[in-house]
């Protein structure tokens, strides 16, 4: 059962050359009940697709073949997230609050789908209506 949607923050800081260990300590604990976005998994191939050929590059490529694909469902960005996303893009315009336009995809998937995003950027998802968000690093970042 699908419990967390996990943003590319904390995907990212399961990668670091140094892995957070509250995000290595969350995933354990919580590891079979995490997902992913599709906007995620695009946002983690493209970054690392941008990183010059390289054994850093072929780290990461080998960490999202081998541990972040099998392990963590890919949940689509679909017509119910749309729709939830253009009318939350426009309550929050007529405050006068913007969002990027990917983070509004992932607070959408998590939101329709009922579960809380999982993020180090919390202020990125802040101002969604009805959207549960948590912060699995550590205290030191």
């Amino acid at each position: 059962m699908t419990r967390f949607l996990l943003d590319t923050s904390i995907v990212s800081a399961a990668m670091w050359k140094t892995p957070d260990a509250g995000v290595l300590e969350k995933l354990e604990e919580h590891g079979g009940e995490c997902a992913i976005s599709a906007n995620v998994w695009h946002e983690l191939r493209y970054g690392i697709a941008r990183l010059p050929r390289g054994k850093r590059r072929e780290v990461l490529e080998t960490f999202l073949r081998d541990v972040v694909h099998p392990t963590l469902p890919i949940l689509p960005y679909d017509e119910r997230a749309a729709e939830w996303l253009a009318i939350e893009r426009v309550r929050l315009e007529k405050s006068g609050k913007h969002t990027a336009v990917v983070d509004g995809q992932i607070a959408a998937v998590a939101a329709t789908n009922g579960i809380p995003v999982v993020t180090a950027n919390v202020a990125d998802f802040a101002f969604f209506k009805g959207l549960s968000v948590h912060n699995w690093m550590s205290e030191a970042h």
